[in-house]
């Protein structure tokens, strides 16, 4: 069996993040990544893009406020990053406290600055097939290990196991675009083992630890992990039950070391090209 590992993806990328930085002169693209509250999730991701944008040629600067923080507050700080001209993309780590006025947050957003393809100038921009428009990074992400291993996207039946506005409805477009037949399930689809069965590729964004297991899989197929989640050990681990699915897939992506790690990558990737296009 194919191990997918996120890393030559990741290296690929940051090859052409170093190529374009050497036409800045000096200059650093610079990301906003603004934070309310300590979740351990998001202080995670937080450092990790930190610590590996330098080596992309890039900047990662970290707004944190309170989790008790005011409305007015977030505001505040959110339309000081949104109009800096020296902040070329931004990072809102969601989702955010229920009295944050998230809508507002996303009525203001330059789609420029939108790395994560949460406007709905992006998200119409994704669904029209524009290559300008930012996808959400780790819907990006799963395109970019599929291609590195060139695995045959085209007339193939995939399979997406979660409808969500992050992964499961702009992965469905990007691959539409790639030319797969798309199939979504959910927590209400009937028969679920039947459908998956049928894919030729299946890509699991359900967040719950370990609940794919062989039975759900076709011989042959190529599954892509995208869950991160914490077992009852404290083990960090994928939607799948990697032991039980390898036995049937052809190929399959680990977690860790799968797609999150492409995920990073395509984040600097955009904020590469949102330097470029300011």
């Amino acid at each position: 069996m194919l191990e997918l590992k996120g890393k030559a993806a990741a290296d690929r990328i940051k090859d052409k993040c170093l190529s374009l930085s050497a036409e800045r002169n000096g200059a650093l693209p610079a990301l906003a990544i603004l934070r309310v509250g300590e979740r351990a999730e998001d202080i995670a991701y937080e450092q990790n893009v930190v610590k590996r944008f330098p080596s992309f040629g890039l900047e990662a600067k970290s707004y944190r406020l309170d989790a008790r923080c005011t409305d007015d507050e977030f505001q505040e700080v959110f339309d000081f990053i949104n109009n800096d001209p020296e902040i070329h993309g931004i990072l809102v780590m969601r989702p955010l406290p229920k009295w944050i006025d998230e809508a507002a947050m996303l009525r203001k957003l330059k789609p420029e600055k939108d790395l994560d393809g949460i406007t709905r100038e992006n998200i119409a921009g994704v669904m029209a097939g524009d290559p300008t428009a930012y996808s959400p990074c780790t819907a990006q992400a799963v395109i970019e290990l599929l291609k590195q291993y060139s695995i045959d996207i085209s007339g193939k039946h995939a399979v997406i196991i979660g409808r969500s506005m992050v992964v499961g409805k702009p992965l469905s477009m990007l691959l539409l675009k790639e030319n797969a037949t798309v199939t979504i399930c959910h927590s209400k689809t009937e028969n679920l083992k039947e459908i998956t069965n049928q894919a030729d590729i299946l890509i699991t964004a359900i967040g719950k630890a370990r609940m794919i297991g062989a039975s759900y899989i076709r011989k042959d197929a190529v599954v892509v992990d995208v869950g991160i989640n914490v077992d009852e050990n404290g083990t960090l681990c994928g939607d799948c039950d990697y032991d039980t699915i390898i036995t049937k897939a052809s190929a399959a992506s680990p977690v860790p070391g799968g797609v999150g790690t492409v995920t990073t990558a395509v984040l600097a990737m955009h904020l590469a090209e949102a330097w470029d296009r300011q």
